[in-house]
């Protein structure tokens, strides 16, 4: 009895680690867009929007929510600091109409911002054109 209570305990615990990736839907203003984690720390979805857009927009909302640390546009690679987490937002061509969207958090202990990951994301979909 005692054995089983203990399984029981842990199950969703191990549910969570072995499942993997848990699928988002990110909707509303941001066009009712498929997201979902890739993993603990972050947050990935195709969308139609124009790269170059994509990145401007990127690089508006990292001005206002925090301090951009490193940034190359040919390679679309955001690194911005955030309330002393590190964000990586990266854009990936995939088709000349397709870009993907990934952004990463993680907090000052090295430890998943899977809610901050997803404001970001968001907001960069939002407001792009």
């Amino acid at each position: 009895m005692r054995k089983m209570a203990v399984i029981l305990f842990f199950l969703p615990f191990i549910l969570f680690n072995v499942l993997g990736c848990v699928p988002l839907l990110v909707g509303g203003a941001a066009g009712a867009l498929g997201a979902y984690a890739i993993s603990k720390d972050t947050i990935q979805g195709e969308t139609d929007k124009d790269y170059n857009a994509l990145w401007d927009t990127a690089r508006t909302v990292a001005k206002i929510r925090g301090a951009i640390k490193a940034e190359d546009k040919s390679k679309g690679y955001l690194e911005i600091e955030v309330d002393s987490s590190q964000v990586i937002v990266r854009l990936i061509r995939l088709t000349k109409a397709t870009t993907r969207l990934r952004v990463s958090a993680r907090n000052k202990m090295k430890l998943p911002n899977i809610g901050l990951a997803q404001d970001i994301f968001v907001k960069i979909l939002e407001q792009a054109s």
